[in-house]
């Protein structure tokens, strides 16, 4: 456990940050639901960011854009660059057989980063691109890494999240709420997207679920699989495209560890 407590105003900042490059270009309302923060507090922090040279603002619009200096945030994380030559074929591939765009995230701080998705192309292109950070605890990739991964690298997750929520951060479940999710999970060997995630960020229109791609112990991320609530049933996901999913994730498993990623 860190020896100090959280700069909340940092980790604010951060989640301001991130709101933008998701839906950039963001509008207030836009960061504000996706961060929950006031919206004095957002202006600040974008003014903040405005200042650093991480944001700009359009004067036409008023919405706010990341520039070119966010990229440097990331000059250090080479892990997801290795995924990429493995990762694009194989999830071109796997939408052309299942009809469904699919993302591969693997986890980074408190957090999933997507490293390759299927969605750049075709109807379901919206709201992911590389880079695109989701919550552990509401989405399907999420949740599948969570339940999937180490033990002790699980304990450490949650009271990194807890740390976070404690500084202002979204709140977290309570110890029991968490061991039933990832108990289920564990059970039916796959994770679903929280609903709550589902009508905040897609109107309740849209659903996935997700596997980890791992091999024994090994544990790289998840894949997961975009799918509009109208045009499938559950029992058509779990008998038919169930089993495709978690051949490709153990297609993707085989090809990490053969790379030696």
């Amino acid at each position: 456990m860190a020896s100090y407590n959280p700069v909340a105003a940092v980790l604010r900042g951060l989640d301001v940050l991130q709101a933008v490059n998701a839906h950039d270009p963001a509008d207030l309302k836009t960061i504000h639901a996706a961060t929950g923060h006031d919206k004095a507090t957002i202006i600040r922090m974008l003014e903040t960011l405005i200042h650093a040279g991480y944001v700009v603002q359009d004067p036409e619009s008023g919405a706010y854009l990341v520039t070119g200096r966010t990229l440097q945030l990331s000059a250090g994380y080479d892990r997801a660059r290795q995924f990429e030559l493995l990762l694009a074929p194989a999830l071109k591939a796997f939408r052309t057989e299942v009809g469904w765009p699919s993302d591969f995230a693997t986890l980074d701080g408190t957090e999933m980063i997507v490293v390759e998705t299927s969605r750049d192309t075709g109807p379901m292109s919206f709201n992911r691109r590389r880079g695109f950070r989701a919550p552990v605890l509401r989405t399907s990739i999420g949740r599948a890494y969570l339940a999937f991964c180490p033990e002790a690298k699980r304990a450490e997750l949650i009271a990194a999240l807890r740390q976070r929520a404690e500084a202002g951060g979204p709140a977290v479940p309570t110890d029991a709420e968490i061991a039933a999710l990832v108990d289920q999970v564990r059970a039916e060997g796959y994770a679903t997207m929280d609903e709550g995630y589902s009508s905040d960020e897609y109107n309740g229109s849209f659903w996935a679920v997700a596997v980890p791609v791992m091999a024994g112990d090994r544990i790289w991320g998840a894949l997961n699989l975009m799918m509009l609530k109208q045009a499938t049933t559950p029992e058509r996901v779990r008998e038919e495209l169930l089993p495709k999913l978690k051949a490709a994730a153990d297609g993707l498993a085989a090809a990490f560890a053969e790379a030696g990623v």
